[in-house]
Order: C-alpha cells, then sequence, then structure tokens
C-alpha cells in the first residue's frame, strides 16, 4: 500500500478539534437560556435518572432472575428430586465451577441445618449458616428469597440466593447460590452517565451491593445518610439532593419497586443553570450546533475508524496465526499501534518457531527415555536370570548343604527383580501407558495367596470367604505384595491384614508396628522416589512400591490413604474398591506342561543364562541344546528338530522375532516357542518385527522360574500374562 504523506496529526489534537466544534458552540449560546431552562433541566434530568434508575432496576431483576433460574434447573435434577443429596451434591458442585460469579451452592433442611457446601468436601462438617433470616423467610414464604450481601472469610463480598424446592417425598429444601455481585458491578458500568455521576445497589436490609464507583471498599456497608434520608421520606420511588459517600453533591432518583426488595439509586451532578428569556434562541442554536458537530464529528470519525479497522483485522490475524498486514497511518497513534502489532506478530512467530522445536526436543526426550528404560530393564535382569537359574537347579538337586545360603540368593534375587519391576511400572505410570485387565477377582483369595506367599513374616489375616471386585488380579495381587513388603522392610514384628465389607465398598487394611511415620510424611508416601528422612530410611528400596499401589488403586476405581500415629506407633494403609460381581463362568483350567521327554533348544547369547536353563530342563527330564546366534540356532534345527524353543529377543545377528519366523517356516513337525528376555513383549526389538512374523506362544521375562519354564513346554497355548512390557 502506498504510505500517506504529509503531516501526522495525534489523536488527542483530533479529539480536541471535535470537541471544540462541537462544545463552543453550545457554550455560546447557552448563555442565553441557563436561567430560564433551570427548572426544566432540573426535572428532565431527574425523571431521566429515574427512568435509569427502574431501567436498572429490571435489569437487576432479571439478573437475580437468571441466578434462582440456574438454581431451579439445578433443583429438577433427579438426584435432587429422589432426595439423594449425595448423588446430588458434585452437581451442584460442577453448576457452581460452571457459573464465573458462584463461589459456591448451598443445600439446607426444612429445619434451616446445612446438608453440604460445594466448598467443602460432602462429609465436611456442617457450618453455620449466614443470614438465617433470609433462609427462614425462604422456607416460610415457599419463593424465592434474596439474603443480605456480606463480607465471607476471606473478605469476599457475596449474596445468598435461595430458591426453597421440595423432593418427591415432600421433604422441603433450600437451595442457595451464594453470588458475588459482579455481574451487577458490571450491568451499572456500562451504562452512560455524566462524569461524577454514582449509581448504587441497595439490598432488602439497605447496605451496598453494587457501586459504581468505591465498590472494594463500600460493599457491605450502609449509603450516605443523605441518601438513607432520602429514602425513608419519599416511599418506593422519590429524587433529590444528597451528598455522596466520597462528598459530592449530586441530584439523585432512586426505586424501591424491585420485586426483591432491592433498591437503586442513580445520582449525578446537578447541572448548573441561569439565564434570560433566549431559550428559543438556545434551542435553535443548539440544533445548528449539534448538526454541525456531527456533520464535522462523522467526517472525522469515518477517517479515524477506517484506521482502527485496520488495526482490528491484523489484531485477529496475530490471534489466527495468519499473515499480519496493518498499513501505515498519518495518526501517529495508531501508527503506532500498527508498529507495535507488526513486531508482537514476529515475535509470536519466532515464538511459534521454538516451541515447535521445543516440542520436538521433547519427544525426542520421550522416546529416548523408553527405550533407555527398556534396555535397563534387558540389562538389569539378564544377570538376574543365571543367578536364579542356578538357584533353582541347585533346589531340583537337592542340595541340602547350601540350602540357607540359597534362601539368602533368593531372596535378594527376588528384590533385584521387584526394584526392576517397580522401576518400569513408574515409567509406564508417569506415560500413562499403565493398564489393568478387569474381571471378577476375589479379593478374599489374592489375600490369603499374598500372606501365605510369605510364611517367615509375622502376618495375621481376617477375611471373609469370597469378595469379590472386578479388577486385575495381578495387579491386586502386586498392590498387596507391595504392602507386606513395606511393612516387613519398617520393622514390623505384627503385620495384621483385615478384609471386610463396608456397604458397596471393599475395605482392605494392612495394620503393621514398624517405624511408623510422622503426619506429613503421610501425606507424601505415595509420590514416586520419596523417601522417609533419616533415621527412619534404613533398608533398601527405590521409594517406587507405594505409588505404584496408588496408581493401580486409581486405575480400579479406588482409593488408599496412609495413617501413623507418630514415629515408632507403626502404620496403617487403608484401601477401598468398589465392589463387583462374581463370575458367571467356572475359571479355565490351568494350562499342564507335557510331561513326555521333549527335545528343547535353548537360544540366548548370554552363554550363562543358555547353560543354567539347559541344566534345569535337564533336570527335568528333556534333551535339551543350546545356541548363542540365530545362525547357530537355525542350524541346530536342520540338523536335530526341536519339540519346542526358549528364544532370546536381543540376539547378536537376529531378533527374536525374525528367528521365530524364520523357525515357523523351516519347522517340519508342531513346534512351540517362547519368548525368554529382559525385554517386554512391547518393548526393545518388537517395533522391527517383519509383517509375516509368527507370534510366539508364550511371553516369559527374565528371570523365570521352574514353573515358567515347564509352562513354556506345555502342550496347548499359554496365556501371556507373565510378560512385563516396560512400554
Amino acid at each position: 500500500m502506498r504510505a500517506h504523506r504529509g503531516p501526522s496529526l495525534s489523536l488527542r489534537h483530533l479529539l480536541i478539534a471535535l470537541t471544540a466544534i462541537g462544545l463552543l458552540p453550545l457554550a455560546a449560546l447557552g448563555a442565553w437560556s441557563v436561567h430560564l431552562a433551570a427548572e426544566y433541566h432540573q426535572s428532565e434530568q431527574e425523571r431521566a435518572l429515574l427512568d435509569l434508575a427502574r431501567a436498572l432496576s429490571s435489569a437487576v431483576d432479571a439478573e437475580l432472575d437468571g441466578t434462582v433460574a440456574a438454581l431451579a434447573s439445578i433443583a429438577r435434577t433427579p438426584a435432587l428430586v429422589d432426595g439423594n443429596v449425595r448423588a446430588f451434591y458434585p452437581i451442584a458442585r460442577d453448576q457452581a465451577r460452571a457459573q464465573p460469579e458462584w463461589l459456591g451452592v448451598i443445600l439446607a433442611d426444612g429445619d434451616g441445618n446445612m446438608v453440604f457446601r460445594t466448598t467443602a468436601p460432602f462429609d465436611a462438617p456442617p457450618q453455620p449458616v449466614a443470614d438465617p433470616s433470609s433462609l427462614h423467610m425462604a422456607l416460610l414464604l415457599r419463593r424465592p428469597v434474596i439474603g443480605h450481601v456480606a463480607r465471607g472469610k476471606g473478605g469476599r463480598a457475596a449474596v445468598p440466593v435461595r430458591l426453597p424446592v421440595t423432593d418427591a417425598a415432600g421433604h422441603p429444601y433450600v437451595l442457595t447460590a451464594v453470588i458475588r455481585p459482579d455481574r451487577i458491578v458490571r450491568t451499572i458500568a456500562r451504562q452512560q452517565v455524566p462524569a461524577g455521576s454514582v449509581i448504587t445497589v441497595l439490598d432488602g436490609d439497605g447496605a451496598i451491593v453494587a457501586r459504581s464507583s468505591g465498590q472494594a471498599e463500600q460493599v457491605g456497608k450502609p449509603p450516605s445518610p443523605s441518601l438513607a434520608r432520602l429514602i425513608r421520606l419519599n416511599g418506593p420511588e422519590g429524587a433529590g439532593p444528597t451528598v455522596t459517600l466520597e462528598g459530592g453533591n449530586v441530584v439523585t432518583a432512586y426505586t424501591r419497586l424491585s420485586r426483591y426488595g432491592w433498591t437503586v439509586a442513580v445520582g449525578a451532578p446537578p447541572a448548573g443553570w441561569a439565564g434570560g428569556p433566549g431559550f428559543l434562541w438556545y434551542g435553535a442554536g443548539i440544533v445548528l450546533s449539534l448538526a454541525l458537530s456531527i456533520g464535522l464529528a462523522s467526517l472525522l470519525a469515518q477517517r479515524i475508524v477506517r484506521r482502527i479497522a485496520t488495526l482490528v483485522t491484523g489484531a485477529a490475524a496475530l490471534g489466527a496465526g495468519a499473515e499480519l498486514v496493518v498499513p501505515s497511518s498519518r495518526i501517529r497513534e495508531i501508527d503506532a499501534m500498527g508498529a507495535a502489532l507488526r513486531a508482537a506478530g514476529a515475535r509470536r512467530a519466532a515464538h511459534e518457531r521454538d516451541r515447535e522445536e521445543a516440542l520436538e526436543q521433547a519427544r525426542q526426550a520421550g522416546r529416548a527415555k523408553d527405550e533407555f528404560l527398556a534396555v535397563l530393564g534387558h540389562e538389569l535382569r539378564n544377570p538376574l536370570a543365571p543367578i536364579a537359574g542356578a538357584l533353582d537347579l541347585m533346589d531340583l538337586r537337592g542340595d541340602e548343604g547350601s540350602r540357607r545360603e540359597r534362601g539368602i540368593m533368593r531372596r535378594q534375587v527376588a528384590h533385584l527383580k521387584h526394584l526392576v519391576d517397580d522401576l518400569l511400572d513408574v515409567s509406564r505410570i508417569a506415560s500413562g501407558k499403565l493398564r489393568i485387565e478387569v474381571a471378577p477377582v476375589d479379593l478374599a483369595a489374592v489375600a490369603r495367596h499374598a500372606v501365605a506367599a510369605r510364611p517367615g513374616q509375622p502376618i495375621r489375616l481376617q477375611a471373609p470367604d469370597a469378595l469379590w471386585v472386578a479388577g486385575d488380579e495381578h495387579r491386586l495381587t502386586q498392590v498387596l505384595d507391595n504392602l507386606l513388603s513395606n511393612a516387613a522392610r519398617f520393622g514390623s514384628t505384627d503385620t495384621h491384614v483385615v478384609l471386610e465389607r463396608v456397604g458397596d465398598e471393599a475395605h482392605l487394611v494392612v495394620a503393621d508396628n514398624g517405624v511408623g511415620m510422622e503426619a506429613d510424611l503421610a501425606q507424601r508416601v505415595f509420590e514416586p522416589f520419596y523417601q522417609a528422612p533419616q533415621p527412619l530410611v534404613r533398608h533398601s528400596g527405590l521409594g517406587l512400591g507405594l505409588a505404584i499401589v496408588h496408581r493401580i488403586v486409581e486405575l480400579h476405581g479406588g482409593r488408599v490413604r496412609a495413617y501413623s500415629d507418630g514415629p515408632g506407633l507403626g502404620s496403617r494403609f487403608e484401601i477401598v474398591l468398589p465392589l463387583g460381581a462374581p463370575p458367571s463362568d467356572a475359571a479355565p483350567a490351568a494350562v499342564q506342561a507335557d510331561s513326555r521327554p521333549l527335545r528343547v533348544l535353548v537360544v540366548d547369547d548370554n552363554e550363562d543364562a543358555a547353560t543354567l536353563t539347559a541344566a534345569i530342563l535337564r533336570q527335568l527330564g528333556h534333551d535339551v541344546r543350546t545356541a548363542h546366534t540365530a545362525a547357530a540356532a537355525l542350524a541346530v534345527q536342520a540338523a536335530w528338530p526341536p519339540d519346542a524353543a526358549i528364544l532370546d529377543i536381543g540376539l547378536p545377528d537376529m531378533d527374536g522375532y525374525a528367528l521365530a519366523a524364520a523357525m515357523r517356516r523351516a519347522a517340519v513337525k508342531p513346534l512351540r516357542l517362547t519368548a525368554l528376555t529382559g525385554y517386554g513383549r512391547q518393548a526393545g526389538m518388537a517395533a522391527h518385527t517383519p509383517p509375516d512374523a509368527a507370534a510366539f506362544d508364550l511371553h516369559l521375562t527374565k528371570p523365570a522360574s521352574v514353573d515358567d519354564l515347564r509352562r513354556a513346554l506345555g502342550a496347548q497355548d499359554a496365556d501371556t500374562s507373565a510378560d512385563q512390557s516396560p512400554a
């Protein structure tokens, strides 16, 4: 666009010229008729102020009607109609949050006692009802009542809007919305009134609800004495001179015709009129001046509006991220605004570029973290596999001389595996990938099995014969194992597990007599990696077990809390889960291992792990051969076709999925394939699986137990529940 040439003008100069054009002729002609028009203008002013007060009173009533209508709408919800106030509580809370001016919703019963308030939990102790007189008035009159404005404990002014309601059983209630007067303040702020004017809204008790000036300081206080006297002496409506709270002299008109008993008063500075018999000349002059002012103002306004319209278009383009085109202007202020918009557009484009770079870096960091954890789990599990295999082999050989040492080593191996699983579980929690398989679970059986699995730990169990919930049995077992392990690590010599039904919920409590904890620690024990301060923490662990417990319970729709009476007084963990229905059909029979001797091929690049796995399988009566690369495995298969193969995923020359596909294609008889790896099924090499690769019959995570190896050789397909994917 071609740039304008010539002198530039400031917007201030244009407005001064416009004001002078409109006011100078009026000032010259007004001197003739000020005195004659004094009484007329005063009466007109009072009438106009009274009309404005009436209009504002209607607007205030409309605002209050809107609140009453909103209350009536939520009062018609089925929960309240059925008298189910607990179910009605979240509906009222959500409604209160959806209304910007609502501080909260209160429900009171027919005796005037508070049932709940949405600013506190449902079961919070009831508080005394503020402004009880309006509450009792609503119960007595059975119609909406607006209470008195008051400041709460936080210093915020609020007005109770009360609506009497009745449920289907005929029980009376009063539903109250506690609202800020902000919308009323905005309503009066939109009024076009002369400078120095004051608009005041008073409640039924005569206290200030909203005021066009000094709102923050004056709300809840009485009006000026002169306004109070004017209202007291003149009935429902009136007008007259008053003095504002700031000390200014104004002409005030008021009305008390609101349906809710409120008063609206509008005060404006009195127009000082004096003059002679030149009213007609004044009238003609005012008309001529207005016409001339409007004509000149239109010309100037068109110029200003055109320039401002370009700024509006530019601002909209800036907000939408579109190309910004703002032409220059001969008005300096508008030109400066255009330059600021152009600079903002440039900064926004640079910010968007930086933001995209940051997002890409974050995505790359997330991928690197996932890959690191997958490799970490693999590398940590790999050395555990031969250790666990050696222990299993010694158990199978019945070596009694090292029973105690094997027990110590097995506990430490189990502890290391538990740490790895916890670390990977926390990674899944952080990425939102932790999932549960929901099915009917007998929580009583889970508790009995978890306690029976710890014969060396002093545990007392109190549980019913059966208590069914809907959840993931493996994950619920993990929850109880983590709590019992936590009790043992922190010195418990008497752990008490109590499972009972309370209403429609299952309550599981694990209490111990260990070291206990401070009250503030009980609020933080479910944070990942959080450890108690010294001297409490003298035990191994990463601080992850309770964080995993918290997330698993959340995924089951339950809640968990920690309690302690203090250091040395033990701890108590309470889990609450919703009840579920028992299964309609019997559970499928467990997979049984094939009892006949099999040819088994073990493929693992870790020679120790492969050797010990093969030794265990030989001890079980099978014919076993080993290979440490995919090529060697295919060569063994060609010369010695196996009945089953146990494959590592991370092989040096070919990943386990590709090897499984190749062995399927080369098999001359039925072949059962099992993945035994430090990776989970969805981690590591799985991303590179060929499209035609056959699935494994079973996935096992290192270190595998003897029972896991028996399942690996089973005659039918096995479940893959042993998979512990770090994805």
